[in-house]
């Protein structure tokens, strides 16, 4: 039986709101039989009716075995219109029937379709500069019965939407982060079943998120990054069976006022009086004669784009492990996991009476609660009960990075079970499963999964705890193929690589983090080269489209960002010596490593010889892309840019004998990794390296940019036994030393909690933090042996090559390409 499965239209199942004016189809061929293989399909979309008796576009029986991201190829789409579409193929033994039909409903294509404006609760001459939560609302009348309604909404800050007192859709956070000068997400809901015939209300909350709130808290005015006013932009398309409708605009008829959200702040918590709710406020027949007229803000609206990834939503929920007092007699909850998201409680209490709660990932070595690694971020939530019997309290545009809460005030005794976590990320299906016989390397990976789910929130942040929760380019492409297998990816980093390349600079260099927030003072941006375009962070712009085509086949990827990558290599070429040795500009280097002195964040492998080695992979990539585009002239250029970055490389970095002037872990790995040694000199260079680790007790003394590449080096060099030997380690610095000190995600520092129970500087020591996570990579692609190559992307080609050990009886992993 040959059948057709999981239909998806850019990678979505039946998206509503796509903004692509060519989608996607993808399928999945499920036979009985074995070595069962398509060598044709066929496509029909047909528009509103799935009847497909007049079908819109027919591509006929086409000769391919692509059942991937086949474009389609009909009219041109209409705006706001569902359209459905069905597959069926021919395999080498038989024909398929036609597919389940599934659907695809457009956003609005054309810019001038939008009518609504964005209004505000802050006037132009007054905005408020702290951080309530306004509440909007209008009241509107429907006379006839309502077939089809679809609410387009966004916000100048955060927003969530209701309609008849109920929430729109399950998305939180949104419409996303994004540079908002520059590209702004909508969201579309189906608000069909929220909307009745009669009297009707909408209403939404506001909150300063990314937008007005505090960014890069550790630096001097950090808040109103991007503007002052929050505001909200609703266009709700009603639809009859006319095919008439109805149109549902925020302008200036809407009302606003002040509501129980008297703080909400990604950093900082949330700041909630219960006594201040307006009971019905989002519905109909409310009495808002006290309410005043909001404000039209001027903005922009060709900035708007349907909403590209997959939104944050609630995913899971954690019973707390325990409740106990610490030494010094505080109430401690442990949720027996360092999460993301934010707890959820019950409580009872008299009016004004409060629950404080404070978020932590640690305790000290005398079992306190720890907080000083959160630096300005307070994480704290307050709730002022109204008193009304039982009340349950969620926050609304806050989120917390902890594994510990310490119950500071509380109105009668705390009970365990009138706490819950809710654990909250960007909504991506998981596809990777790894495990084994050693227990210790299954908390690694469970750690590893839980600092990508915690740090996978709307953009992929760095840490999820402290004032900082960036975007950190050199974090994101070592991480992204570990990434990959985890989850399913594609749709994330699609949008975040769109925000990399809005935000490139004129001469194509790349912002430290992405969205780009200046977090460097105006005096050190003087200096050439800082707040910007580090080597191995900068490189993102090619080594993670590159990644993602490798993972999931897609072109489109690569000639989206095709502009982006080659800005990148000619803005290199542009600082380096005679446009081949990058020694100019600021560097992170080997970030973190153990190798220089105490105290020191910066590696010892020279910088220049590390902005050289991954100027020239980059090179390397971007040629390869090119031949994949044909672009012809490219190719020819790239290749020889390559051959002569490697030369020089040589003459720069080599000795006469054949021998690295640097002699670090890390500068063994990347000449060996980006392969810029002679051949005749190799062997020489992997000893050098093996007597590197052996003299260091076998463990690394990697940072970020090492570190995610040595266990790759050593296993294809012939070396996997030392690989193995170093994932064993179970002593500082190793992956396993965190998983014997009871970590639950990844740690930023090999040493985040020392032998002695003393943790590093405060300043920068978060508890989770997925770079040195990037071994998981390793884990699914040498250990359990599942790989693609470049000839067969997105695993049509899928080699399975594993290297067993002794010290393991047994690996089990899955990977659903």
């Amino acid at each position: 039986m040959l059948k057709i499965i999981k239909l998806r239209c850019e990678y979505l199942e039946n998206p509503i709101g796509i903004g692509e004016l060519n989608p996607r189809f993808s399928w999945i061929i499920h036979s009985d039989g074995k070595n069962v293989f398509q060598n044709s399909y066929r496509i029909q979309v047909s528009e509103k009716s799935s009847s497909f008796s007049n079908p819109l576009w027919d591509s006929g029986m086409v000769n391919s075995d692509n059942s991937i991201h086949v474009e389609y190829g009909g009219p041109e789409l209409k705006s706001r219109t569902r359209y459905y579409y069905r597959v069926r193929i021919v395999s080498n033994t038989e024909e398929s029937t036609w597919s389940d039909t599934g659907f695809f409903e457009t956003s609005i294509l054309n810019q001038d379709e939008w009518k609504a404006v964005f209004i505000s609760s802050d006037s132009d001459e007054n905005p408020d500069f702290s951080s309530p939560a306004p509440l909007l609302r209008k009241e509107f009348n429907i006379t006839r019965e309502v077939v089809s309604a679809r609410a387009y909404v966004t916000a100048l800050g955060l927003y969530e939407l209701r309609i008849n007192g109920n929430k729109a859709g399950e998305d939180l956070f949104t419409p996303g982060w994004t540079n908002y000068n520059r590209r702004l997400q909508y969201q579309a809901y189906d608000v069909t079943s929220l909307l009745k015939k009669g009297n009707n209300a909408v209403g939404a909350v506001l909150g300063n998120g990314w937008y007005k709130g505090c960014l890069a808290g550790w630096v001097e005015n950090c808040n109103q990054r991007y503007g002052k006013r929050t505001a909200l932009l609703l266009q709700l398309h009603i639809a009859f069976d006319d095919e008439s409708e109805q149109v549902v605009l925020s302008d200036e008829s809407w009302k606003t006022a002040k509501g129980p959200v008297l703080m909400s702040e990604l950093y900082h918590g949330e700041h909630y009086d219960a006594r201040m709710e307006i009971t019905g406020w989002c519905n109909p027949g409310l009495n808002d004669s006290d309410w005043i007229p909001v404000n039209m803000v001027d903005v922009d609206k060709t900035i708007l784009v349907a909403q590209e990834n997959t939104p944050v939503r609630r995913i899971e929920t954690i019973k707390p492990l325990k409740m106990f007092k610490t030494p010094v007699g505080e109430t401690i909850i442990d949720m027996g996991q360092n999460m993301v998201g934010w707890v959820k409680f019950t409580v009872k209490g008299p009016r004004g009476s409060c629950v404080i709660l404070r978020h932590g990932e640690v305790l000290d070595k005398d079992g306190n609660f720890y907080i000083d690694n959160l630096r300005t971020a307070r994480q704290t939530i307050k709730y002022i009960l109204k008193g009304e019997g039982e009340e349950c309290f969620e926050p609304h545009f806050t989120y917390q990075g902890f594994r510990y809460v310490k119950i500071v005030e509380y109105p009668g005794v705390p009970e365990i079970d009138d706490f819950e976590g809710v654990v909250i990320h960007s909504n991506i299906k998981r596809t990777g499963y790894f495990s084994c016989s050693d227990e210790l390397i299954n908390q690694l990976q469970h750690n590893i999964l839980w600092s990508q789910k915690g740090n996978f929130f709307d953009i992929p942040t760095d840490c999820p705890q402290r004032d900082e929760r960036l975007g950190w380019t050199g974090d994101v492409q070592i991480f992204i193929r570990t990434a990959c297998f985890n989850m399913d990816s594609a749709l994330f980093f699609k949008k975040w690589l769109r925000d990399l390349q809005s935000e490139q600079l004129p001469d194509g260099g790349i912002p430290f983090t992405v969205p780009g927030v200046n977090i460097i003072t105006p005096d050190n941006m003087a200096d050439a080269g800082i707040g910007h375009s580090s080597s191995g962070w900068g490189d993102a712009a090619v080594i993670c489209p590159w990644a993602m085509y490798l993972c999931y086949g897609d072109l489109k990827i690569l000639r989206d960002q095709y502009d982006s990558m080659k800005a990148w290599i000619e803005y290199i070429r542009s600082q380096a010596k005679d446009g081949l040795i990058w020694n100019s500009g600021f560097h992170f280097g080997d970030w973190l490593a153990l190798d220089s002195k105490d105290g020191i964040f910066f590696g010892a492998t020279p910088k220049d010889l590390i902005a050289t080695a991954f100027y020239a992979h980059s090179v390397d990539i971007l040629t390869k892309v090119s031949k994949l585009l044909k672009k012809n002239d490219d190719f020819r250029y790239y290749k020889k840019l390559h051959h002569e970055i490697v030369r020089e490389f040589r003459k720069e970095f080599f000795t006469s004998f054949g021998n690295l002037t640097a002699k670090t872990q890390t500068a063994y790995i990347l000449v060996l990794m980006f392969d810029l040694a002679e051949e005749r000199y190799k062997k020489n260079i992997v000893d050098n390296l093996v007597r590197k680790l052996e003299k260091n007790g076998w463990h690394l003394d990697t940072g970020f940019l090492g570190t995610s590449y040595l266990c790759h080096v050593l296993s294809s060099h012939g070396h996997t036994d030392i690989a193995y030997k170093l994932l064993f380690q179970k002593d500082c610095p190793s992956w396993l030393y965190q998983v014997v000190k009871g970590a639950t995600t990844v740690w930023e520092h090999w040493d985040g909690i020392k032998e002695d129970g003393s943790f590093r500087d405060a300043d920068m020591n978060s508890f989770n933090h997925y770079a040195y996570g990037s071994i998981g990579d390793w884990l699914y692609r040498v250990v359990s042996g599942i790989d693609t190559d470049e000839s067969g992307a997105g695993y049509k080609h899928i080699i399975l090559k594993p290297f067993p050990c002794r010290e393991l009886e047994w690996v089990k992993a899955e990977y659903e390409s």
